[in-house]
């Protein structure tokens, strides 16, 4: 028999076996239509030799239950065994037959999904199965890192972007994120920064235990990349191999307790994941990191624990269709099942420029991302910027969710140092951080999704255009340009801090008094407004209040009341008319307890 011949009966046994070991689940309509679950980029990639690709199964968890679940851990724990159960009962012959064959691949449960390099006879034989939904490829792709612009290491105080959004008024009032977990999958971290360690829920103050605040989804060289790595394969240790991830996470948390305030969220604890090796990701990479938010392990990868899972994610990356992401569902099930966990996911819209239906990247076309456009100094949209709708998956959703400064953004990078960098990876990260100080001012928030985007949205400063994007019209709320538009800490922080009540006391000069019941936030700031006849006030070494000018009263004159109190008298402009005087509430504690009431002397 010729080598040739013998070659041939060699393929024939192999590919005979091959359809024998994965026959136990194959029927004769699913063998006939098995390329029509296969994505085309994979089918020409295994016609050339062996591909990696991503194995979903027709048996995915059904999550609606986490819904119904009051607190964030319940959330996740749910999600958890679910996912954990479904994958355990539906992979194990398509894994015992992948073991025979010898083939690499690496089981996934945040989805019920494999990963698999094989080549033409063994896509063929998995999507013949019935228990096999579809098979998308795993590309390397450049996931958006932008360039650094300049070192700028001078110490600038508290950053622009931070103080344009509010973020220091609602520090003011108490409130920097503490208690809030805040995470990143990206470029890595440098994770010892002195903007940055503090803030390390693996830093103890002494030293660092990396166990469940860390984990390294690079494996191996991309093969876009150079051979090597600077940080290592499986690092043990937060590394950033760039610097785009440093840079994102100090515009979330980053405080070095001096003049670099650059971070929205001081006080909140920030975990992370690498999941780009020197830029490049691939859905594997970005899917590995998602799972291993929902329950953190140690690293190891064992004894994962839902309770450590962070409250948000900053997504500053992108899977574009350009390079090879040409399937815009394959990371679908994966984020709408992190978001079932109670976990926020803000994603980057993406810098594909000013053209209408720009957004067309996993995972900033999802409707379950709360996808960010950049904006400038000015508040208005940056160029490159990408808009709405989507139209890559046929849905014409409206993204950019919300919008949030992007351009020249100034932040840590490796090596204690600090630079500027501009693109949409520098909006998301202020809305991750600013889901740290709303989960800190109301806890009750904690894994709530859709509470937490409504609030964003509602209390955000309105932004129009006149670009008119999938017949929205651009002075439209939302628009595809802003979405709902800039993100406003202060006002979304006053919409969520919880309220007390205090009764205060008035005492009028005429000797009659009253007394009415004001509402507080929680850290002494003012929750409600109420109309009120009378110039009062009242103001001692750690508290004031006022009455100040209603601009919607009826106004003939202005006048100037004045009150007694303990500091004594005072005096402020107010609205009078014909019947009296009219004003709106107004209160600050400036330092110490709240009081429970306080005598007010009024002088008409």
């Amino acid at each position: 028999m010729s080598t040739k011949r013998l070659s041939f009966v060699v393929l024939l046994l192999l590919m005979v076996g091959i359809a024998g070991i994965f026959a136990t689940r194959t029927t004769p309509a699913t063998a006939a239509n098995w390329e029509s679950k296969v994505s085309s980029t994979v089918l020409q990639e295994v016609a050339n030799g062996q591909t990696e690709f991503l194995v979903f199964l027709q048996e995915q968890a059904d999550l609606s239950g986490a819904a119904q679940l009051s607190t964030k851990l319940e959330k996740g724990t749910y999600v958890y065994q679910e996912l954990t159960r479904v994958a355990q009962a539906t992979q194990g012959p398509i894994l015992a037959a992948l073991d025979g064959l010898g083939v690499n691949y690496r089981p996934y449960w945040v989805a019920n999904m494999i990963w698999v390099r094989g080549g033409a006879d063994v896509v063929q034989a998995l999507a013949s199965r019935d228990d096999v939904a579809h098979i998308y490829s795993n590309p390397s792709v450049f996931g958006g890192v932008e360039p650094m612009e300049g070192l700028q290491n001078a110490p600038q105080g508290i950053e622009w972007n931070i103080s344009l959004v509010g973020a220091p008024d609602v520090w003011a009032a108490g409130d920097t994120g503490q208690g809030a977990v805040i995470a990143g999958q990206d470029t890595g971290y440098d994770w010892d920064h002195p903007a940055l360690i503090n803030q390390y829920r693996g830093y103890n103050g002494g030293g660092a235990d990396h166990n469940y605040s860390w984990h390294d989804a690079i494996h191996v060289n991309n093969p876009n990349t150079p051979p090597g790595n600077p940080c290592g394969f499986d690092s043990p240790v937060p590394c950033d191999d760039v610097n785009h991830g440093t840079h994102t996470m100090g515009t979330m948390v980053g405080d070095d307790g001096g003049s670099n305030q650059i971070g929205m969220a001081p006080g909140a604890r920030w975990i992370g994941c690498r999941n780009m090796e020197e830029g490049w990701g691939m859905p594997s990479t970005y899917s590995e990191c998602f799972e291993w938010f929902i329950a953190p392990t140690d690293l190891s990868g064992q004894n994962p624990d839902p309770a450590m899972a962070p409250d948000v994610i900053s997504n500053s990356w992108s899977c574009p269709t350009t390079e090879g992401c040409t399937d815009p569902n394959v990371m679908l099930q994966v984020v709408e099942n992190v978001r079932a966990a109670g976990i926020f996911i803000a994603v980057s819209a993406g810098n594909s420029g000013s053209g209408c239906s720009s957004v067309n990247t996993p995972a900033a076309i999802y409707d379950a991302s709360f996808t960010v456009g950049a904006t400038t100094s000015s508040d208005v949209i940056a160029s490159y910027s990408s808009r709405g709708p989507v139209t890559v998956d046929g849905s014409n959703r409206l993204k950019p969710d919300i919008s949030a400064p992007g351009s020249s953004v100034r932040s840590s990078i490796p090596g204690g140092g600090y630079a500027t960098f501009s693109g949409t990876s520098m909006a998301s990260p202020h809305v991750a951080g600013l889901v740290g100080l709303l989960v800190s001012a109301n806890p009750t928030l904690h894994g709530q999704v859709d509470q937490l985007e409504a609030i964003i949205t509602d209390t955000a400063l309105h932004l129009t255009t006149t670009q008119n994007c999938g017949g929205v019209p651009g002075d439209q709320i939302p628009n595809n340009t802003y979405g709902y538009g800039r993100i406003n800490a202060l006002a979304a922080y006053q919409a969520v801090a919880p309220v007390m009540q205090l009764s205060y006391h008035f005492y009028w000069s005429n000797g009659s008094q009253s007394m009415r019941d004001i509402s507080f936030f929680q850290g002494g700031r003012f929750a409600d407004s109420t109309g009120a006849q009378g110039a009062w006030g009242y103001q001692a070494a750690n508290h004031r209040l006022i009455l100040s000018y209603d601009p919607g009263a009826s106004c003939t004159a202005l006048a100037v009341g004045n009150f007694t109190g303990p500091s004594g008298a005072q005096g402020w402009a107010v609205c009078r008319d014909g019947s009296g005087v009219y004003g709106v509430w107004q209160a600050q504690f400036l330092a110490g307890a709240l009081p429970e009431s306080a005598p007010l002397a009024l002088n008409r």
